[in-house]
């Protein structure tokens, strides 16, 4: 680093341009402060003069005036020479001495806000292009890749570690923290273009244009959680950027303790199922335990919908994860606080002063309730088309394909036994469709009166999942549905279904052995209708 008088050619440079404008004069002052001569472009350099910040303009440094609307600014060579240059390198010294460029000591540039600009729904395709950046992550990946010498900053949140070593070093950062922050940066333009290419695949390509050939993830560190699914196991939660439906990654947390991996994990599998719910005339309620439905009802009242979903596993469903279709009244936040109840985390999308008042209060178990608010429920499923892919992790890949999100209704149905199922049954089976997309595989639902009574899940084989449900149901059983998750490879369970009672199947068929299946549901005068649509969840 040049030593001695500090002139306008010997003190250190640094670059400022960005959109984000949150601390920035206190950073520049500070940057000032230690003897750094500040350069930047338009808005940026508009906001530090009104600071009474000193700012050099880009195009002084360059000779160069911005050009194209501002597409042209910082693709220079005095630019990109004074980021790149190997300080110690005789040659690249001379070179710069050749040309009059100066050395650049540190980049602080934050991009065009695209994310936000096509997080609006009234965003068209020649604004979104706008706002991809180009300069921006330029700079940032020059300075990035030159770390030995120059520290890139690409987010306020950094700005407090390099202002005190700067004032603890002399003006400079120490090696450590530039390398830390060039890793930084690189992750944060690889997100950006993620983000761009996903948001152009899916509003600027034909859908049946086929898989993208290469697939990136632009995720975003949420939180550290304390551990994985085990202590001995570190975890995290990151954010995908540009999802706009209701879920966990854009909830907001009123109270409690902080969300654990398990509990993010199950808090997920609740709200998905409830939000199946969601378009229902009448309020729902879901519990889930160990990612898997325990609970579930529709019912006249949001009160009343807890009551059933409960009383469909009560001892499951202690310890769970509570979700709920409607805004949180005094009267159900009570029964969700009653005796004999306890409940990790419940999420909905809002909740009335009292409801919120009642929930924390609880004594003997509030501090350790998690309270999420998700906000309005209406419209996911158009939301949902915009969210991307379902990936499932395997060793050295993923697997990827869309999301389960196909609906059914009566119409869909094809009648599949003698008897046709009344109007009370087919209500019941597309209830128990819903919820058995969200049960692991093999998965089996009973339900009764649009309420879950007995749940099969991850069984082995399809006989057994039939056996836990109706275990669970016990005399309930007895005229209830059944959803089965795929069909039936041999009769031995809907032959257990009807020896217990069940009145009716809703299951996808196509097995060789259909026909067996149906002469059984005939042989107990059941009903049995075939989706020809299967619901595995691995």
């Amino acid at each position: 680093m040049p030593s001695g008088p500090e002139t306008d050619q010997n003190r250190r440079v640094a670059l400022l341009s960005v959109s984000d404008k949150r601390g920035l004069p206190e950073f520049a002052a500070a940057l000032t402060e230690c003897g750094y001569e500040i350069v930047s472009t338009g808005g940026t350099a508009k906001t530090l003069m009104e600071h009474g910040i000193a700012v050099t303009q880009v195009q002084d440094l360059t000779g160069f005036p911005e050009m194209l609307d501002g597409r042209v600014k910082t693709l220079h060579p005095v630019i990109h020479g004074g980021l790149l240059a190997v300080r110690d390198d005789a040659a690249h010294v001379d070179a710069l001495a050749a040309h009059g460029i100066r050395t650049i000591d540190l980049v602080c540039v934050n991009l065009y806000p695209f994310e936000a600009t096509v997080d609006r729904s009234d965003v068209t395709l020649a604004e979104a292009i706008e706002n991809i950046d180009i300069g921006g992550p330029a700079m940032i990946r020059s300075a990035a890749k030159n770390s030995r010498y120059v520290t890139v900053v690409v987010s306020p949140d950094d700005y407090k570690i390099v202002e005190h070593e700067i004032y603890e070093n002399g003006g400079t950062t120490t090696a450590h923290t530039r390398q830390e922050l060039s890793v930084r940066a690189f992750e944060h333009t690889a997100r950006y273009d993620a983000a761009i290419s996903t948001w152009l695949r899916r509003n600027g390509v034909p859908a049946d244009s086929g898989w993208p050939r290469e697939l990136s993830l632009g995720l975003q560190l949420a939180q550290a959680c304390r551990y994985g699914e085990n202590p001995h196991q570190r975890a995290a939660f990151y954010r995908v950027g540009g999802v706009t439906e209701p879920c966990i990654a854009n909830a907001v947390q009123l109270h409690g303790k902080e969300l654990s991996f398990n509990n993010l994990y199950d808090l997920n599998g609740a709200l998905e199922t409830a939000k199946e719910l969601a378009d229902c005339e009448r309020p729902a309620a879901v519990i889930i335990k160990h990612a898997n439905p325990c609970g579930a009802a529709v019912a006249d009242s949001l009160a009343e919908a807890f009551r059933q979903a409960r009383s469909g596993d009560t001892i499951s469903a202690f310890g769970g994860i509570l979700a709920l279709t409607h805004v949180v009244d005094e009267e159900t936040a009570l029964e969700i606080t009653g005796p004999n109840n306890f409940f990790e985390a419940v999420i909905a999308p809002g909740y009335h002063t009292a409801a919120l008042r009642a929930l924390q209060e609880r004594k003997k178990w509030s501090a350790g309730l998690r309270i999420l608010e998700c906000g309005t429920l209406a419209g996911w499923r158009e939301a949902a088309v915009r969210t991307g892919f379902d990936m499932k992790r395997v060793t050295g890949g993923m697997l990827v394909q869309e999301p389960d999100h196909i609906q059914l209704t009566e119409s869909d149905l094809t009648v599949a036994s003698s008897r046709r199922p009344t109007a009370d049954e087919v209500r019941d089976l597309l209830f128990a469709w819903r919820m058995v997309r969200h049960v692991k595989s093999n998965a089996i639902v009973l339900a009764a009166g649009e309420a879950v009574i007995g749940v099969g899940a991850g069984q082995m084989n399809r006989v057994n999942s039939v056996r836990l449900a109706l275990q669970q149901a016990g005399e309930r059983a007895a005229g209830a549905v059944l959803a089965s998750d795929a069909f039936f490879p041999f009769p031995d369970g809907p032959q257990a279904a009807a020896d217990a009672g069940v009145s009716a199947i809703v299951q996808p068929g196509g097995s060789v052995k259909d026909s067996q299946t149906i002469e059984v549901v005939n042989r107990h005068n059941m009903a049995m209708v075939f989706t020809a649509v299967r619901h595995f969840l691995h």
